[in-house]
């Protein structure tokens, strides 16, 4: 007999959980959670430090990489993403960072009524559990642990001394009235654990009896009755099985996987779909179109004493955590940054964010270089290049195809060499004299223009925040309505990242969690909540 659920989520990244949790609260509303991962049980990921370990469990990992990227030297990008419960949110850096007040306004502006700041704000606050306590920006009981860190390397405080000494602000809330300076990052932890949208919202609710959860489940395909979806289809065990969904399904797989869902549906491009032997029955040109990302570039320095995280006695870092959780093993190893303004953007907000590592990190980790020195990324926060995703094949077990198209616009290109020059500016203060020696990336001798343009496309990375492949929007082109109801399908929303229709200025793991806030309380019936107007502050 086949499966009945008012609601079945396809996801249980950071959006997924959410969602379980807010739609599971009504005990009469039966969901089904599917992911495609295993459990959350590899220590590491709690461990906050046990981070540069996950980079290379495959197993909680999908580890996509791009296509040849045409302007970075045909190089194929990794793009680590979280298949586990909790999602990226699981293997992330924990950095909590909404973004500037007026990328919600653009969103806005861009046709998506009731999703500018004032409107967002709410949703951020109802997630939050601050630990500074409550405040016009922050609030306080929410699944969400937001703390500051319990251990702070000597070199993350002498980076922010050296941002100073550049004349650049300290600040010490990125999340409140002002987004602009340098500090130390505040992370999704709690008590020195991380706290993953799994742990936050997933753990405290599992013993409902109207919630189920399955794991290692790989959805293949969504099932229709006319313009009705009706539920999924999917395998676990090798054994394919079919659920019903009364209310909505609900795509939670990110910007990735789910519109490469859509697809494998037969909704999507239809040249593109027929090329990869799917029938196509609801052609939808946006599907996969609109891919954005933050591209990162890394200075790397030797350090001459050391102080770093390069050579630590793991045994011993990780035994004093789980006995006490206190010690490196609660660092989120990017403790600190900031955001400054290039100078070319005709707006007053930061236009570059910088994540400071006190370690030597070159490939995402995966290069391990000898000795000891520190890390400064660097990514240009509003990217005008566009890429898309390409279905290559109608097997779900099949990575889609990722056109990221970095650099593809002049302005991008531009933006990077900023970034290089404001991270050398940053580096080279009194501050770090006691500490540096030769840099090693880009190397002190390359300084020309020509030079520095081959290290970019050389060297640059993703920062791991891919949005935007199923835009929002009231315009005919886009995917999804401002209800994040998939346009002309009934029975059918998505709920992640790749709604964005831009990518904000900051990480995108809050922000992921605020939309999957708001489209519950859309779901619930619940009153638009609205900040006051005296909160909304963030000019600079």
């Amino acid at each position: 007999m086949q499966e009945v659920f008012d609601y079945v989520i396809v996801g249980a990244g950071s959006a997924g959980c959410v969602m379980a949790n807010r739609l599971s609260a009504d005990p009469n509303c039966k969901v089904l959670l599917l992911e495609a991962g295993p459990r959350d049980w590899n220590p590491f990921i709690h461990m906050p430090a046990g981070l540069a370990r996950l980079v290379s469990f495959k197993s909680i990992n999908w580890g996509y990489e791009t296509e040849p990227e045409p302007h970075l030297n045909n190089r194929r990008l990794y793009w680590p993403r979280g298949r586990v419960l909790g999602g990226s949110s699981s293997i992330n850096a924990m950095c909590y960072i909404r973004g500037h007040a007026s990328d919600y306004d653009d969103w806005r502006d861009l046709g998506n009524p009731g999703w500018g700041y004032e409107d967002v704000l709410p949703y951020f606050m109802r997630a939050e559990d601050q630990e500074r306590g409550e405040s016009d920006h922050h609030g306080v009981g929410g699944p969400l642990g937001v703390s500051d860190l319990q251990h702070v390397n000597d070199l993350s405080r002498v980076f922010i001394q050296a941002a100073e000494q550049a004349e650049l602000y300290r600040n010490v809330n990125f999340n409140g009235a002002v987004q602009r300076g340098f500090g130390l990052y505040q992370v999704t932890q709690r008590d020195g654990r991380r706290c993953s949208a799994a742990r936050g919202y997933l753990k405290p609710i599992r013993s409902r009896k109207n919630l189920t959860v399955r794991t290692r489940a790989l959805t293949q395909s969504l099932t229709f009755n006319g313009d009705r979806v009706t539920g999924v289809r999917y395998s676990k065990r090798g054994i394919s099985r079919t659920v019903t969904a009364e209310r909505d399904v609900l795509l939670c797989g990110g910007a990735i996987n789910s519109p490469q869902l859509l697809m494998l549906s037969g909704i999507g491009p239809a040249h593109m779909l027929e090329r990869a032997g799917v029938v196509v029955r609801h052609e939808l040109n946006q599907v996969g179109q609109n891919l954005q990302d933050h591209l990162d570039v890394m200075t790397l320095t030797r350090c001459s004493q050391p102080v770093t995280y390069d050579h630590l006695n793991e045994l011993m870092v990780g035994l004093r955590y789980y006995l006490y959780h206190e010690g490196i093993g609660t660092s989120n190893i990017a403790e600190a940054g900031g955001f400054s303004s290039s100078g070319r953007s005709k707006h007053s907000r930061p236009d570059i964010q910088f994540h400071f590592v006190p370690a030597l990190l070159d490939d995402h980790g995966r290069n391990r270089l000898p000795g000891d020195g520190y890390t400064l990324h660097a990514c240009n926060l509003r990217p005008e290049s566009r890429g898309h995703l390409a279905l290559r094949s109608n097997d779900p077990r099949s990575p889609i195809a990722i056109h990221a198209n970095y650099l593809s616009e002049a302005e991008d290109v531009e933006m990077m060499l900023e970034c290089v020059r404001h991270s050398r500016e940053i580096l080279s203060q009194p501050a770090f004299k006691p500490f540096r020696g030769h840099e090693i990336h880009p190397g002190g001798d390359v300084q020309d223009r020509a030079g520095l343009l081959g290290f970019i496309r050389d060297k640059a990375e993703s920062i791991y925040h891919p949005v935007g492949t199923c835009r929002m929007g009231s315009d005919d082109q886009a995917v999804v309505d401002t209800e994040l109801r998939v346009r002309g399908l009934e029975g059918l929303r998505v709920i992640d990242a790749s709604v964005m229709p831009k990518l904000i200025g900051g990480n995108t793991n809050a922000p992921t969690i605020m939309i999957a806030e708001k489209a519950a309380a859309m779901m619930l019936g619940e009153a638009p909540l609205v900040a006051e107007v005296e909160r909304i502050s963030q000019a600079a």
